[in-house]
C-alpha cells in the first residue's frame, strides 16, 4: 500500500514564514480529502502546496500517492521519482522506490517495478511489505515471459503450418499444371483428327454401284486391249527370205 506524509503539529516547531503556513494548510487540507477518498480535490490542494514551496516533500510525496489513487499511475511515478533523486535519507528512499514500484506495477513496467523495490529494499531491508510485493511482481515477469514464449511457441507452429499449406498449393498448383498441358495436348490431337476426318469427307464419294461399273468398264479396256494385241501379233509374222544365189 501506498503512505501519505501526515503534518503533525510538531511541525510549529519550526520557524513558521508566511509561505510555510500556507503550505502546512494546503498539505493539512489535501489530507483530509484524502483519507475522505475525495483525491481529485486532496490532488488540487497538495498542488496549491507546492505553488507555495516548491521544495515540499510532504507535498510532492502525497500529491503522487493522490495520483495513484486516481490512477494517474504514470504522474504518480514521476512525482516520487523526482523526490528520490535528491533524496538521501534511506527510510525516505525506501517509502519513495516502494510507491515508485506500486505505480509502475500498475503499468505493467514489471521490470522497472521490479527495480524499484529492489531498491526500496537496499535501504530499508527491513520492509516486509516491499519485500512481497518484490516477489508479485516476480512471479507476474516470470508468467509473462512464460506467455510470451507460448505465443511465441504458437507463432512458429503457426508458421510451419502456413508454410506447409503454401507448399502442397504449390504442388497443386504445378498438377493442375501439367493436367492443362495434357488437356492442351489432347485437344491437340482432337483438333488434328477432327482436320483429317473432315479432309476425308471432302473428298469426291462413290457408291457401291459406280465402283462395281468403273471395274467392269477397266476389265473391258483390258478385254479389248488384249483382243487388239492378239490381232497385232497374228497379222505380223515373219516373212521367209530367199537366199539371192
Amino acid at each position: 500500500m501506498n503512505k501519505i506524509i501526515v503534518i503533525s503539529g510538531l511541525i510549529f516547531m519550526l520557524p513558521v514564514l508566511l509561505y510555510g503556513q500556507a503550505e502546512r494548510k494546503y498539505i493539512r487540507q489535501g489530507n483530509k480529502q484524502y483519507k475522505e477518498e475525495v483525491y481529485d480535490e486532496s490532488e488540487i490542494l497538495y498542488r496549491k502546496a507546492l505553488e507555495k514551496e516548491q521544495q515540499s516533500y510532504s507535498g510532492e510525496f502525497n500529491l503522487g500517492d493522490a495520483l495513484y489513487k486516481q490512477e494517474k499511475f504514470e504522474d504518480a511515478a514521476r512525482s516520487f521519482n523526482k523526490l528520490a533523486e535528491n533524496q538521501n535519507d534511506p527510510v525516505k528512499l525506501g517509502e519513495l522506490y516502494h510507491n515508485m514500484g506500486n505505480s509502475l506495477l500498475k503499468t505493467n513496467k514489471l521490470e522497472a517495478s521490479i527495480e524499484a523495490y529492489k531498491q526500496a529494499l537496499r535501504n530499508n531491508p527491513a520492509d516486509n511489505e516491499t519485500r512481497h510485493n518484490l516477489a508479485y511482481a516476480q512471479q507476474l515477469l516470470q508468467q509473462q515471459q512464460e506467455q510470451q514464449d507460448q505465443q511465441q511457441d504458437q507463432q512458429d507452429q503457426d508458421q510451419d503450418k502456413q508454410n506447409q499449406d503454401q507448399d502442397q498449393q504449390n504442388q497443386d498448383q504445378d498438377q493442375q499444371n501439367q493436367d492443362q498441358d495434357q488437356q492442351n495436348q489432347d485437344q491437340d490431337q482432337q483438333n488434328q483428327d477432327q482436320q483429317n476426318q473432315d479432309q476425308q469427307q471432302q473428298q469426291p464419294q462413290i457408291s457401291k454401284e459406280d465402283a462395281q461399273r468403273m471395274l467392269q468398264a477397266l476389265q473391258q479396256d483390258e478385254q479389248e486391249l488384249q483382243e487388239k494385241l492378239k490381232k497385232q501379233k497374228a497379222q505380223t509374222k515373219k516373212v521367209k527370205v530367199l537366199k539371192d544365189w
